[in-house]
C-alpha cells in the first residue's frame, strides 16, 4: 500500500456518488439526490451499483463518495476518509450463514467444514470480514451478486451460503436454515455494534468540502426519518420485485441514528474492527487518519 497522500482540490465540478439500489441506501441519499433538501450549490452525478461493485469502484479510486463495506475501507485508506453521515453500524443485523440441509432433526447441529463450497457476496464485504473472523480455514469460497446467494444454495450449487441485505428476511421462507448469525457472534466479541457499511469521500478533496458532503448527507437522513413517506417512490422504483414490507424492514434494520452521525459509540465500534482486522493481518498498517472531525 502506497503511502503518498493525494493531493487537496478545493473546489470540485463534477461530484461522482455511488450507492447501492438496496432500501437503506436509497432512503438515505433520496432527499440529496432529487433536491428535496438545499444541497448548497452541489450537483450529483449518481451510479448505483451492488455493494462489491462499489468496493472494487472504491479499490480503483473512481468514484468521488462512495458506499463500501467496512472491509473495503480497510484497503483504501490511503484515497479515501470516512464521513460521520450514511454509515449503517447496528445491533442484530449482521450477516447470516445458511444452509438448505432441512432434513436434518432440530437437535443436530449444522455445521461446515474446512472444504465446503461457500457463496460469499464478496471478498471485499464486511460479511467475509466476518467469516473469515470466525472461520480462518474456509478454504472454498465463491463469490456471487448478494442476491444470488439463496438459489446458489438451493440449488446445490454450494453447501452453505453468506446472505446479506434483504435476503435475511426471505431465508426461512424458501426452507433454509441458519448455521450461524455473524452479527451476534461479533457482538459476543467485540461487545460493540458491527460496522457494516459506511460513506467514504476522497482525501484529495479540502477539509471544508468534506465537510459540506457530510453536513449534506446528515440533512438528508434526517430529512428522510422526518418525512418517511417521501422516499417510498424512490426506494421502490430500485428494489424491484421487492414487497413493501421487506423494504421498511430492511429500512428499519440498517437505518438508525448511527446514520444521522456517529457519535462515539460507532466511531468507537469502527476502531475496534480495524483493530480486530490488523490482529489477524486482514489489513495493511496504515496509520491515515479513519474519519473526519
Amino acid at each position: 500500500m502506497r503511502n503518498s497522500q493525494p493531493s487537496i482540490i478545493h473546489h470540485p465540478s463534477s461530484i461522482r456518488l455511488g450507492f447501492s439500489p438496496c432500501p437503506n441506501d436509497c432512503f438515505i441519499f433520496d432527499a440529496l439526490v432529487n433536491n428535496k433538501i438545499d444541497t448548497e450549490g452541489l450537483t450529483f452525478s449518481v451510479e448505483l451499483h451492488d455493494v462489491e461493485t462499489l468496493n472494487k469502484k472504491a479499490l480503483n479510486n473512481e468514484l468521488d463518495i462512495t458506499k463500501l463495506s467496512f472491509n473495503a475501507f480497510g484497503h483504501v485508506l490511503n484515497n479515501y476518509i470516512l464521513l460521520r453521515a450514511g454509515s449503517a453500524l447496528g445491533f442484530n443485523c449482521g450477516p447470516l450463514l445458511i444452509t438448505r440441509h432441512a432434513e436434518r432433526s432440530r437437535s443436530e447441529p449444522l455445521i461446515i467444514h474446512d472444504n465446503s463450497k461457500i457463496a460469499i457476496p464478496g471478498k471485499l464485504t464486511t460479511a467475509n470480514f466476518l467469516l473469515s473472523l470466525a472461520y480462518p480455514h474456509l478454504k472454498n469460497k465463491i463469490e456471487y451478486v448478494f442476491s444470488d446467494i439463496e438459489n446458489a444454495v438451493l440449488s446445490g450449487e454450494v453447501d452453505a451460503g453468506l446472505i446479506i441485505h434483504e435476503s435475511r428476511f426471505t431465508y426461512e421462507q424458501k426452507g433454509l436454515k441458519k448455521i450461524i448469525d455473524l452479527g451476534e457472534y461479533w457482538e459476543s466479541l467485540i461487545h460493540a455494534p458491527i460496522p457494516l457499511g459506511g460513506i467514504v469521500i476522497k482525501r484529495s478533496f479540502d477539509s471544508v468540502f468534506q465537510q459540506k458532503v457530510n453536513r449534506l448527507i446528515k440533512k438528508s437522513v434526517e430529512y428522510a426519518f422526518a418525512n418517511p413517506e417521501s422516499s417510498k417512490t424512490y426506494v421502490k422504483v430500485h428494489a424491484q420485485e421487492m414487497n413493501e414490507e421487506v423494504m421498511q424492514k430492511h429500512i428499519n434494520l440498517y437505518v438508525n441514528n448511527f446514520s444521522i452521525d456517529l457519535g462515539e459509540l460507532g466511531t468507537n465500534a469502527i476502531n475496534l474492527m480495524f483493530n480486530k482486522a490488523n490482529e489477524i493481518g486482514l489489513f495493511q498498517q496504515n496509520n491515515s487518519k479513519l474519519i473526519i472531525d
